[in-house]
C-alpha cells in the first residue's frame, strides 16, 4: 500500500490513457468506473460483491449521509470504510449537485448554500468549509470540491457567474482541506457548453496544483455531441501527469467515446438504476427482461460471461422475477450489470496497454450495434 496519493500514467494510445492511482487504502486501475454507493450502499449488492466484479473504488454521496445518518455518527462509527465494510478507496463528491438538484428550497450566496433536507424539511447549511468537513468526517480518500453545477440549457451570464463562484469555492476547498497525507481534494472544472469558460475553469484549477481534476456539469441534459465538444476542449487544458474524472457518465458509449477523449474516472447510477427497473446491460447491447419475448427463453442472457447472474439463470426466470418484482431480479441485474462495466473496463484498460484500443473500441461498439440473440 502506498502511504501517499499519487498517479502514474502506465501506457497511452492517441489521447486514451492507462494509469494507476495510488494512496493508502489501495489503487485504483485506471480507465476506472466507480459503483456509486449513495448512502453507505451500492443498491441491491453485498459489498463482497462489488469487489468481486473488480471495482477499485467505489462513491458516497456528501448530502444523501450528512442527512442521514449524519457524518458525526459515522465518523463516531469507525467512518464510512468501517461502517460500510469497504475497506478499499472511497471517493466522496461535495454534495452540490443533490443540493441543487433535490432541495426545492435553497438559497445561495458567496459564503454557500442553505437549503431544507428532501426528507424531513430540516434546514441545513452546505458550505466548501462544511463540504470538506463532512467528507473527513467520512474519512473518504478522494474529497471533491463543493461546486454550483448548471443544468443545460443555461444563459451565458448565468454560465459565467456559476463557474466563477465555483473556482473561489475551490480555493477555499483547498484551503480547508489542507494537507492530508495519503488523501487527495479534486477540482471541478465547470462552463457549461462554453467553450471559453471550460479553458478559464480549467486553467485557473491547474493553477492550483491540486492532487486531481474533474470535468462537471455535463450529461445534464445536453446532447452527447455537446459533452464531447467540452471534453475536446477541455482535457488537452488539464495537467497529463494528474487523473481525470468525469462526473455523472454515463453510458458504455459515453465511457468509449471519453476515454478516447483522455478521461480516466467515471461514476453513473446507471447499472445499478437499470438493474433495479428490468434493464440488462450485455456484450450485444441493452435486454429489457420486462418483455414478453424472454417469458419462455430457457437461456441466459450471456453464456460467456463469467458473472453468475449473466450465465446461471435463464432470460424466463429472470423476466419472472422482474415482472413480479421480487427483490431477487433487481439483485441479479445489479449484479450483472456492474460486472459488465468492470469487464468494459478491463477491456479498455488492455487494449491501451495493447495499443489497440480504438479498433478495440470499435468491435465493442459493433457487438452492440449487432443487438441480442433471436427470439426462441
Amino acid at each position: 500500500m502506498a502511504e501517499t496519493f499519487s498517479f502514474k500514467l502506465l501506457a497511452s494510445d492517441g489521447k486514451a490513457r492507462r494509469g494507476l492511482v495510488s494512496m493508502p487504502r489501495g489503487e485504483i486501475r485506471t480507465p476506472a468506473f466507480m459503483p456509486v454507493g449513495t448512502g453507505g450502499t451500492v443498491k441491491a449488492m453485498y459489498m463482497d460483491q462489488v469487489r468481486g466484479v473488480g471495482a477499485d473504488v467505489i462513491l458516497g454521496n456528501t448530502y444523501h449521509l450528512m442527512l442521514r445518518p449524519g457524518a458525526e455518527r459515522v465518523a463516531r462509527l469507525g467512518g464510512l470504510h468501517e461502517f460500510a465494510r469497504w475497506p478499499h478507496p472511497i471517493l466522496t463528491d461535495s454534495g452540490g449537485f443533490q443540493v441543487m438538484s433535490l432541495s426545492k428550497l435553497r438559497k445561495l450566496t458567496e459564503q454557500g448554500v442553505t437549503f431544507r433536507s428532501h426528507i424531513d424539511g430540516a434546514p441545513y447549511e452546505m458550505s466548501p468549509e462544511r463540504s470538506i468537513e463532512i467528507q473527513g468526517l467520512l474519512d473518504s480518500d478522494i474529497q471533491m470540491q463543493l461546486d454550483e453545477c448548471t443544468a443545460l440549457p443555461a444563459k451565458p451570464k448565468e454560465i459565467e457567474r456559476a463557474m466563477e463562484l465555483s473556482l473561489r469555492w475551490a480555493e477555499r476547498c483547498k484551503t480547508a482541506f489542507g494537507d492530508q497525507p495519503g488523501k487527495a481534494m479534486f477540482g471541478i472544472v465547470q462552463g457549461g457548453d462554453s467553450a471559453p469558460m471550460r479553458v478559464r475553469s480549467a486553467q485557473a484549477l491547474k493553477a492550483m496544483d491540486l492532487k486531481g481534476y474533474a470535468v462537471g456539469g455535463l450529461a445534464v441534459g445536453e446532447p452527447q455531441s455537446v459533452m464531447l465538444e467540452m471534453l475536446d476542449i477541455t482535457c488537452p487544458e488539464l495537467p497529463a501527469d494528474r487523473p481525470r474524472y468525469l462526473m455523472g457518465v454515463g453510458t458504455p458509449d459515453d465511457i468509449l467515446k471519453s476515454v478516447a477523449r483522455g478521461i480516466d474516472m467515471f461514476d453513473c447510477v446507471m447499472p445499478t438504476r437499470a438493474g433495479r427497473h428490468g434493464l440488462a446491460y450485455t456484450r450485444r447491447g441493452k435486454v429489457n427482461l420486462r418483455n414478453a419475448r424472454h417469458a419462455d427463453d430457457p437461456r441466459p442472457l450471456d453464456e460467456e460471461s463469467d458473472c453468475a447472474a449473466a450465465r446461471d439463470y435463464s432470460r424466463a426466470y429472470l423476466h419472472h422475477l422482474v415482472r413480479s418484482q421480487e427483490s431477487l431480479g433487481a439483485m441479479l441485474l445489479t449484479w450483472n450489470n456492474l460486472s459488465y462495466y468492470q469487464k468494459l473496463m478491463q477491456d479498455i484498460r488492455a487494449s491501451i496497454e495493447a495499443q489497440a484500443f480504438e479498433a478495440r473500441a470499435a468491435e465493442i461498439a459493433e457487438g452492440w450495434a449487432r443487438g441480442d440473440i433471436p427470439a426462441v
